[in-house]
């Protein structure tokens, strides 16, 4: 059994920061359980564009209101508490948090941490040693 708490993860190398989102890697591939979960507080009133080419993103919204938009169609979700939106086709979406906006995320295949967006906004695939 694994207890972990956000506490433990802030300030670690688990806990990614960047200018317009913060993700906190609380379940990472080294687990060994085939998903990792994070907290990731986008920031309101920023643009963030993501495609992940190689695995599939459960979204749950806890906090705060904004927009996803699904790039190949352009159709607008809002977003609120108890909002979530699946990645299960790997959709090229943006989103457009109003206020900041907390959420859970759920990555299949797990993530390792060591991912970093590409100019594509995509995750390479990165696997942990057996």
């Amino acid at each position: 059994m694994l207890v972990r708490t956000i506490d433990e993860i802030n300030d670690t190398d688990a806990d990614i920061k960047t200018p317009n989102w913060r993700s906190k890697r609380i379940v990472l591939a080294k687990e060994g359980v085939g998903f990792s979960v994070h907290e990731t507080t986008l920031y309101a009133g920023t643009e963030n564009e993501f495609w992940y080419a190689n695995h599939y993103e459960a979204v749950f919204v806890v906090e705060g209101e904004g927009q996803i938009v699904d790039l190949a169609t352009n159709e607008v979700h809002e977003l609120k508490p108890g909002s979530l939106y699946l990645l299960n086709n790997h959709d090229k979406h943006r989103v457009l948090p109003r206020t900041d906006m907390r959420t859970v995320c759920v990555f299949n295949p797990p993530v390792t941490g060591r991912e970093v967006h590409d100019e594509n906004g995509v995750y390479p695939l990165v696997t942990e040693e057996a």
